[in-house]
Order: C-alpha cells, then sequence, then structure tokens
C-alpha cells in the first residue's frame, strides 16, 4: 500500500486573517499539556474560541513536528462512518484501495505529527474510538482535539477555555483608559469594530458603555465579533440598549463559516440538540439562578415534574460535561455557573408563564429560608461558613428580593429575608443596597397603623444601622423613632435593646460620648434579659470603645474581656474580631505598640478571611495610627492610601466609627509634614495602587517585599526591584515604541534575545502587553522624579529601603526592623509615644 501527500512543506492549517487576542495564558498551558500527554482536548461552550486557541497552538509549534501539524473540520460532518474519510482527506492521504483507517494507521505509523480535530461534540464516541486507535498504532503522533465535552479516552488531558477575561465596569471610568484597553474581551471589541467600521474606537467616553456590552456577552469571542459587526449601522449605546434581545440582534454572520456560527441562536441551538430530555429540562430550570447555584439548591428548586431529586447530581454532571454548566471550586464547596448568554437561552426555552411562575416560587422560597437559617446560626462556630455562603449567593439573593417584592402578598417575606441577611450586608460590600431592600420592603409591606409587628420593629433598627454605617444620621434617628415605638407598644425588650444600642452609636458619632454610654448600658440590660448574646456582644464592643474614648481603660479592658469570653464559649468570631480591634485601640492609646499591633493584625486576619470590608477599614487605620506613632511614616502613608479605596468601596469614611476622625486625621498630618508633599503623595498613591490581596498582606507585615514583587500594576512603580538593569532598558525601548527587531539592532542582540526579554518583563510584572510596560515605564519615571532618585533609590542603583532621598543626597539605609515594625534599637527616635492625646 502507498500513500502520498501534497508536495511542499507537510501540514495544513488555515492562515489567520484576523488578529489573536489575548490567551497567553491559555496558549502556554496547552503547550505544556502537549508536552507531557499525547492527547489533549480543549473543551468549553460553543463560540469561546476553542478551535482560534487550537490553531494558533498548532502554529506556534508546528517546528516541534517534522510531519506537520494538521487540521481537521468535522463540524460539517454529521455521519460518524465516513469521519476516517475525512481525516485521511484533510491530511492529503491519496489511496484507493482499503478501509480509510487503514490507509491513516498506515501513513502515520512512522509520523511526528500533530493532528487538530475540531468540533468533536456531535461525533463523540466515533472521535474517541479514531483518536484512540491512531495513538496506539502511531507511537509520535498527537492529537489536539477541540469538543463541548472531552473525548474520555486513556492518558487525555482535558483544558476548559475560559471566555475571555473581562473589565470591572465599577472602575471602568477612574481606571487608565490604556490599562481599560487590556482588557482582552474589550481589545476584541474594540478590533473587530475598527474593522467593521474604521472610525470606531474605545475612547473615555463610551468605555463604560462598551464595558457593559462585552460583559453581557459573557466574553464569549463569537458573541463579541458579531455584536462588533453592527457597529457599521449602530453606535456602541444603541448596541448595548438592544442586548437584551441579543439572539435577535446578533444574527449578523460571517458566510464563510457554518451556518451554526454565523449567529448566537444556531450556535446554542446546536448545544441544546446534543442535550438529552432531562438535561435541557435541568437547563431551563436552572437558568431561574443568578450568579450559579450549589447541588443543595440545583436539587431542592429544580427537581419534580419530569426530575426525580436524586437524578439532578447526574444531570449537573452530564451538564458540565458539555460545558453548559461551568464548575467553581469554593472555600465550602462546588458551585455551579452558568454564562449568561445560556441562561438567558435557557429561560426562553421555559414552557409558559405557570411553569416560570413555579419555578420563581421555589427559588424564593429555597432563598427565605436559607436566610432564616444562617440568622440562627449567625452567632456561634459555623458563622464564617454561613457569611461565605451568603456571599457566594448573593446574586440569587437579591433575585429572591426582587420576586417577593414583586406583589404585595409576599412583600413580608422580602421584608424578613432583608432583616434576616443584616450580617451579610455589613460584612460584605453592600451596605447601601441592603439598607436599599430594606427601605422597600419597609416601603412595601404593612405599616404600623395595621397591627404593628415585632419584624417590622426589628427591620427598622437593621435600616437604622446601615444609615449610620453610611453617615446617614438624621435618617437613623427617624428610622429607630418609629422602631421604639413599635417596641415600647409591644412591650419588646429586644427592640428596646436594639434602638438604644443604635441610639448609642449615633450618638457617638455626633461626639456625645457620655450620653452613647448611659444608651449602651440600656442595651446591655435589655439584650442580658433577652438571652441575645450577638446583641450582648455588639454592645460591649461600642461600650468598651466609648470608655476607651474616654480615657476611662480599666472599664474599657473590662468590657472588651467580658465580650471576649462571651465570644469564646459560644464559638464565634466576627464580634470577636471587632473587639480585638477595639482593645487594639485602647492599647495604642496607652503606648503598648506591640500588643496594640498583635491584636490588629489577629482581627485583620479574621477579616480577610471571611472578606469582611469594613472590619478592614477600621483595623488598617489603626495600624496606619501605630506606623505613624512609630516614625514609620512610608509605612502609615501607604496604609492611608489603601484606606482609600477601602472607605470609596464601603461610601463613607469610618463607616460607623466617626467618633475616630480626629485620629486618622492626626495620623495624616504628622506623615504629610514628616516624608513631605511629593513623598507622601507617591507612598499614598503606591498603596492606593495594591490590590486587595497585596493591600491585605502588605497590612499584615506579611512579607512587603513579595507583595511589591507581585503582579506589579501600572503606577505601582514598585516593580523595578524586580527587573534586571538590561531588562530596565529594554522596557525603556518597548515604552519608546521599538519594535523587537529595532530592539535587538539598538542594543546588538538576537531577535530572539529580545523577544525572550520582553517575555521575562511582562511575566515579572504580571502583565500582558506592551502597552501596559509603556504605562509602568512612564509612572516609574514620574515616581523617581517624585522622590527625587533613581530606579532602585540609589545613585548606582542599588536598593535602600523605601528608596527615599533627603535634599538630593543617598538617603542612611534603616536599621532591621523586627516583625512589629521597630527598629533594633528601638522605636522611631528611642521614645515610645503614646497614640491617644484627647
Amino acid at each position: 500500500m502507498t500513500t502520498h501527500t501534497s508536495r511542499g512543506r507537510p501540514g495544513g492549517l488555515p492562515a489567520e486573517v484576523t488578529s489573536f487576542v489575548g490567551r497567553r495564558h491559555e496558549v502556554t498551558e496547552v503547550r505544556r499539556l502537549l508536552a507531557a500527554s499525547r492527547a489533549v482536548t480543549l473543551t468549553g461552550t460553543g463560540g469561546v474560541g476553542k478551535t482560534r486557541l487550537a490553531v494558533r497552538v498548532g502554529q506556534e509549534v508546528r517546528r516541534a513536528f517534522r510531519d506537520g501539524v494538521w487540521l481537521v473540520e468535522l463540524g460539517a460532518l454529521d455521519c460518524p462512518d465516513v469521519l476516517a474519510d475525512a481525516v485521511a482527506e484533510a491530511l492529503e492521504i491519496r489511496d484507493g484501495a482499503g478501509p480509510p483507517l487503514t490507509a491513516l494507521t498506515g501513513h502515520l505509523r512512522d509520523k511526528q505529527a500533530l493532528i487538530i480535530l475540531d468540533n468533536c461534540e456531535h461525533l463523540l464516541d466515533a472521535c474517541a474510538v479514531l483518536a484512540d486507535t491512531l495513538l496506539r498504532r502511531a507511537p509520535e503522533l498527537r492529537i489536539l482535539a477541540t469538543s463541548r465535552q472531552a473525548l474520555g479516552i486513556a492518558g487525555e488531558q482535558s483544558l476548559p477555555v475560559p471566555p475571555l477575561n473581562l473589565p470591572d465596569c465599577r472602575t471602568a471610568r477612574t481606571s487608565s483608559l490604556d490599562g481599560f484597553l487590556q482588557s482582552e474581551s474589550v481589545r476584541l471589541f474594540a478590533e473587530r469594530g475598527r474593522a467593521a467600521h474604521p472610525g470606531f474606537a474605545v475612547t473615555d467616553d463610551n468605555r463604560e458603555v462598551v464595558c457593559h456590552i462585552v460583559r453581557r456577552l459573557d466574553g464569549l469571542p463569537l458573541a463579541i465579533e458579531l455584536a462588533a459587526v453592527r457597529l457599521r449601522a449602530l453606535s456602541a449605546q444603541q448596541l448595548l440598549d438592544r442586548l437584551d434581545d441579543r439572539f435577535r440582534l446578533l444574527s449578523a454572520g460571517r458566510r464563510a463559516v457554518l451556518p451554526r456560527h454565523q449567529t448566537l441562536r444556531a450556535l446554542i441551538d446546536w448545544s441544546y440538540a446534543l442535550c438529552s430530555h432531562e438535561e435541557r429540562l435541568l437547563w431551563q430550570r436552572a437558568s431561574v439562578f443568578a450568579g450559579g447555584m450549589d447541588l443543595e439548591a440545583a436539587e431542592a428548586v429544580c427537581s419534580g415534574d419530569g426530575i426525580a431529586r436524586q437524578d439532578v447530581v447526574d444531570l449537573v454532571i452530564a451538564l458540565v460535561d458539555k460545558c453548559v454548566l461551568i464548575r467553581e471550586d469554593h472555600p465550602d464547596g462546588v458551585r455551579y455557573q452558568m454564562l449568561e448568554t445560556l441562561r438567558a437561552y435557557g429561560a426562553e426555552r421555559l414552557a409558559g408563564p405557570g411553569e416560570r411562575a413555579a419555578l420563581r416560587e421555589r427559588h424564593r422560597g429555597y432563598y427565605r429560608d436559607l436566610a432564616a437559617r444562617a440568622r440562627a446560626e449567625l452567632f456561634g462556630p459555623d458563622q464564617v461558613r454561613w457569611l461565605r455562603r451568603l456571599q457566594a449567593e448573593h446574586a440569587n439573593l437579591r433575585t429572591a428580593l426582587e420576586s417577593g417584592l414583586a406583589s404585595r402578598e409576599t412583600s413580608a417575606e422580602s421584608l424578613s429575608m432583608a432583616t434576616d441577611l443584616l450580617y451579610h450586608w455589613i460584612t460584605s460590600y453592600y451596605p447601601g443596597e441592603g439598607r436599599g431592600w430594606l427601605e422597600r420592603a419597609l416601603a412595601t409591606a404593612p405599616g404600623p397603623a395595621r397591627s404593628p409587628a415585632p419584624l417590622r420593629g426589628r427591620a427598622l433598627w437593621a435600616a437604622a444601622w446601615l444609615a449610620i454605617i453610611q453617615a446617614d444620621l438624621p435618617a437613623a434617628t427617624r428610622l429607630l423613632r418609629e422602631s421604639e415605638r413599635i417596641g415600647r407598644r409591644l412591650g419588646d425588650a429586644s427592640i428596646l435593646g436594639y434602638v438604644a444600642l443604635f441610639r448609642g452609636m449615633a450618638a457617638m458619632c455626633a461626639g456625645r460620648a457620655p450620653e452613647a454610654i448611659d444608651l449602651y448600658r440600656q442595651a446591655l440590660e435589655h439584650h442580658r434579659g433577652t438571652g441575645d448574646p450577638a446583641a450582648a456582644a455588639l454592645t460591649l464592643i461600642r461600650l468598651s470603645m466609648a470608655y476607651s474614648f474616654l480615657g476611662r481603660s480599666p472599664e474599657a479592658v473590662r468590657a472588651g474581656q467580658e465580650c471576649l469570653e462571651l465570644c469564646d464559649a459560644h464559638g464565634e468570631g466576627w464580634h470577636r474580631a471587632y473587639m480585638m480591634t477595639a482593645l487594639g485601640m485602647e492599647m495604642w492609646r496607652q503606648g503598648d505598640l506591640t500588643r496594640a499591633t498583635e491584636l490588629e493584625r489577629g482581627s485583620l486576619s479574621f477579616d480577610r478571611s471571611l472578606d469582611d470590608l469594613l472590619g478592614a477599614g477600621v483595623t488598617i487605620e489603626v495600624l496606619a495610627w501605630i506606623a505613624a506613632t512609630r516614625g514609620d511614616f512610608q509605612r502609615a502613608a501607604r496604609l492611608l492610601g489603601v484606606l482609600r479605596g477601602v472607605w470609596g468601596a464601603v461610601g463613607a469614611p469610618l463607616s460607623g466609627f466617626g467618633h475616630l476622625a480626629g485620629y486618622h486625621e492626626e495620623c495624616r498630618e504628622r506623615t504629610r509634614a514628616a516624608l513631605g508633599e511629593a513623598a507622601y503623595e507617591t507612598a499614598l498613591r503606591r498603596g492606593a495602587a495594591l490590590g486587595p490581596r497585596e493591600a491585605l498582606a502588605y497590612a499584615l507585615g506579611e512579607d512587603p517585599a513579595g507583595v511589591r514583587a507581585s503582579r506589579t500594576r501600572p503606577g505601582d512603580g514598585d516593580g523595578a526591584a524586580v527587573l534586571t538593569r538590561r531588562e530596565h532598558e529594554i522596557a525603556g525601548l518597548v515604552a519608546r515604541g521599538l519594535t523587537n527587531k529595532e530592539i535587538a539592532a539598538a542594543l546588538v542582540i538576537a531577535q530572539r534575545t529580545a523577544e525572550g526579554h520582553i517575555e521575562h518583563i511582562l511575566a515579572k510584572l504580571g502583565f500582558n502587553s506592551r502597552a501596559q510596560i509603556a504605562v509602568w515605564v512612564g509612572d516609574h519615571a514620574r515616581d523617581e522624579q517624585a522622590t527625587d532618585g533613581p530606579p532602585n533609590g540609589s545613585p548606582d542603583g542599588s536598593p535602600d529601603g523605601d528608596g527615599g532621598h533627603v535634599n538630593g543626597a543617598r538617603a542612611r539605609r534603616p536599621a532591621a526592623r523586627d516583625a512589629d515594625g521597630c527598629d533594633a534599637g528601638g522605636c522611631a527616635d528611642g521614645r515610645v509615644t503614646r497614640g491617644g492625646r484627647r
């Protein structure tokens, strides 16, 4: 038997006719998997870019395969019996005798080649048999497959291909435009939009609209490309306004591709057709969830009427395999996400209004009960698990609340649910949203004229607490007044205790500390009488802080110790962490900086485990004050920079702790005076530029050098320490706009060497484009001008601590510091400065 291939360079890959955007990490990972395994499958939902990624990898590795890289497109093939013929044809094997599989195996037996089997999902079994056969008979062959689910053959490695990364619309306007354009989905939309309409560009004026477009399209490359085509006739805003009907709008496909790739609906129809009847039912019902679901929720909401509860787990697994659901690992268990595009499709497929209404009712009931269970177990050992679970379910909680408020008959359910979620609103990022839900429910549910109920009284003081956090004292006073009337009418000691507690907080924020102490004592008496340990702990925290503020240290410590003992008796952590923060303030006031630091870091560690932004903000405040007291003004300034972002996200500075504003102002003024305006602003900006994880690590004193070196972002300026002198030089040439070839010529090095240096720079700085390097170089140059020093802080480029210079002279290297930030010879100027002089 003889086989023939076409003459010339072996291989059959199409040329790229449009730019390849992003996917740096995925390309690297696929190459790594191909080096370790002979069978690799790229899985993912339709339109996610599996084919394009596979072809790009094939182009990059083609030199490693002497007999070529071959693309076999199977999307148009409907009959599994002719699969071997299709592969032979793609490999340009011309042999009229014998079975096609025999010709294939004979041809490939001694070949070192890579075959890309594209779109295997509808021929899954046939593709699995063929791939397994070829790999067994051709020892130097490798197969890279794309499919909605893995082939399931021995030795196979699979890689889920995610959508393109998305920008954060909350920061789209405040971030730099260059930084915004580094998002892969934005870059793809910008490039394809410019191809459709040469006058289109992403600008400061339309960046928020573009952000919402790519997020609504889930970062799916196909959806983004179909949307960008519409820019021929529509503005970006008009496009966004019409995305609710995305399946009709995104129908302007390319004639050269398969029909199902020409419209978004046809693509998803194809995925839907590959599912069984029960899988389609689960897909439809899972569309009621917003932000994903766990298995318990899926079993409770989606079972019945054609799906047995015990079958839900198998159906979930099947939809994960088909990339309809995406598995995500969370600290407290596995969750399943669905792209918004697939969710909208599933919702359209629901049978009718009756089925939709019943499904929404089951969803609402499940999350109403979940909120009640979380409140019942709030003050105990399972507290963190419950609060994390509520954070993961936040989008579903929103949906359930909205569903309940749609009808007056169910509005009381939403009022109860929003009140049960009080600690969720506070420990997450949602105090303003929580207050909004409570006030909407209070306005909709029956009012006090209709038999005032404990629920309404409880909801009123809950809303008042959130108003205090937002520094809205007039609203808090109004809400507490109505709550108190209900409590007195009902003789409800619990309501009256909470009213006294929050009236005390309001008095403290207004500077009336003695009045606040009297109110806290009243509240504590009520809460002890009702046996409410959470309320008693919360009151003791505030009482301790009030005593400390007035300089009554023994009473402050005594209240603090009582609170800690109460929390420890119940295995509780959140109130305990706030109490540690309060005691840390008192230790700072007493001048015991070491103990104060220990307490604050212990509290912040808990805040980090729960992602409690408000708690973290108060604790970082105290750590900044401690740093300034020690004379470590660089650290104090950076922590103040971190706090800019924290209080901006919460919505009010020192939310609910307004009486501490004087300490904050004193810290800021001392730090600015010690550093000078330019150095202070530079340090402040560097602190503000830290991401959430890096900021918390820095505040906790966890390897600050590592924090500075990790994932440096444009404007941070600290990445200089991780680049070599040659890399600094090349980064500067990149910033000047030189190509790799021009850089190589300028430095008299090989172009491949220049490319390697640039790859190292990108990896060290955590960037993915040359534009980010240019932004970083510009920001770093400004930082050096502000600190009056060269890149690494000394005339010869060697590091000198914080890189500061005084009057143009090289700064003395600071003495080694212990874990608490003190010099080996003592803190600051050798004296222990007391933090509280009020």
